[in-house]
């Protein structure tokens, strides 16, 4: 069959629905992933909010089971929830139906395999698409998969509340935007299984595939002032944010500061630390200092691993890592199956600052000491050309090479990496000072522009 290629991503599977990816496509990939993966067992299959998920869901189930799968259909989930399943329940394998943060015309798939070991283009999602480009034959067996439909919302949430001591959370207000996706919905499953002491304040709480604000991503600068306005608006103590699948979570203070998942993921080892004295956290080159800090000083070890989560839950199955979280909004628990959540970040949260106080007291130390510039994407086909002159330029630094060039001195540090799907350099800086940091990140965009 035709297909644009392009849609087989390094992670998950994403293309414009119908033209780039559509049911019959769908179909032809769930039965890829029957004879690449082979799955011994069961596979659970999940979808978002999209308009287009349920169709392609029944596409994907009939792929899979027309190859001999067995399905446990989990409906309408986040995709937290399909490593959950995948994990909990010891299935062969896990797909959601998702384009994450992507616009409304989008769709694609995000694959497991057993204990939710992620599938990317190195462990099967390339080897699927050249199955499917190849035209074969169609796999028929003489006895179909069953299906098995299971509601795993209560399941879920009774685990991941598992994580905090319920009884030390305090009356919190506060303001949650699932952007249109599902989480508003297993937020409110867990305030009601848990008893939690929460007021909640909605915003685009109720689930939409058109998702009538445009892509339902907080991270993007211009989605945030909604968000902010009303955490201040509502005299509310915390604000959380997901992007449309709520693999990714972000928080606002009370006092209206959108944080970085960099000082975040910070204070999230700290709290893991706490319950887990002595054990290893994972950070990437991107930013470091706040995180191997926090490591150190909460009795910790940091060990780094390169951007990508594929990698990073590789790498923290190598070293037994307790958590691992990424500046992109991911973060990782080794006994959340080393998947990424976005409630149980939100829980650890929560009950950190009914014990320790509120989230601006608890970030400020990270504020005053680690400076970041944000990361700055730059068009060009001069990547290699210029890391190599910014190698040379900065030879007197610390290089390191684990994840395209990191350069560090006593005073800053930059990461420079190229995009996995598109022509673009990836620029990170961190200083000890807010004018080291302009005047760095100045310095070294100015090279790259050249």
């Amino acid at each position: 069959m035709s297909m644009d290629q392009t849609i087989f991503k390094a992670y998950d599977i994403r293309g414009i629905y119908p033209t780039q990816i559509n049911e019959d496509l769908v179909y032809k990939i769930g039965q890829a992933y029957a004879a690449i993966i082979k799955p011994n067992g069961k596979v659970a299959v999940g979808m978002d909010v999209r308009l287009s998920s349920p169709e392609l869901k029944k596409a994907l189930i009939e792929g899979l089971t027309d190859a001999g799968i067995n399905v446990l259909d989990v409906g309408l989930i986040s995709t937290e929830m399909i490593y959950f399943a995948t994990g909990f329940y010891k299935l062969a394998g896990g797909i959601q139906i998702t384009a994450s943060h992507n616009p409304a015309e989008y769709n694609g798939m995000k694959m497991v395999r057993e204990e939710a070991i992620p599938i990317s283009s190195d462990t099967g999602i390339f080897a699927i698409r050249d199955w499917v480009a190849s035209n074969q034959e169609k796999i028929s067996v003489t006895e179909k998969g069953q299906v098995e439909t299971k509601d795993i919302l209560a399941d879920f949430v009774k685990f991941a509340l598992g994580f905090i001591e319920i009884d030390k959370l305090k009356s919190t207000k506060l303001v949650y935007n699932p952007n249109f996706g599902y989480e508003g919905v297993v937020l409110k499953k867990a305030v009601e299984l848990g008893n939690l002491p929460l007021d909640l304040v909605g915003l685009n709480e109720n689930p939409d595939g058109n998702f009538p604000k445009g892509r339902p991503d907080p991270f993007v600068p211009e989605n945030r002032p909604e968000f902010v306005e009303l955490v201040k608006s509502s005299g509310a103590d915390l604000g959380v944010a997901w992007d449309a699948d709520a693999d990714r979570v972000f928080f606002c203070t009370k006092n209206g500061q959108f944080v970085e998942p960099y000082y975040l993921n910070a204070l999230l080892i700290k709290g893991v630390l706490k319950k887990n004295p002595g054990a290893t956290i994972i950070y990437d080159p991107r930013y470091t200092w706040a995180l191997i800090d926090a490591a150190n000083e909460n009795g910790g070890k940091a060990d780094i691993c390169r951007v990508g989560h594929s990698f990073i839950k590789e790498k923290m199955r190598e070293v037994d890592a307790v958590f691992s979280g990424e500046s992109s909004g991911h973060t990782y628990f080794k006994d959340f199956y080393y998947a990424d959540s976005g409630l149980i970040p939100l829980l650890i949260v929560l009950e950190m600052i009914s014990t320790e106080g509120n989230l601006d007291e608890l970030l400020q130390p990270y504020f005053a000491k680690y400076f970041i510039s944000g990361e700055i994407n730059t068009k060009t086909d001069k990547a290699q050309e210029i890391m190599k002159e910014l190698e040379e330029k900065y030879s007197d630094g610390q290089i390191s090479k684990i994840d395209g060039l990191s350069i560090e001195y006593s005073d800053w540090r930059a990461s420079i990496r190229t995009s996995n799907t598109e022509p673009l350099l990836r620029l990170n800086v961190e200083a000890k000072s807010e004018a080291k940091m302009e005047e760095m990140r100045d310095e070294v965009l100015n090279l790259v522009n050249q």
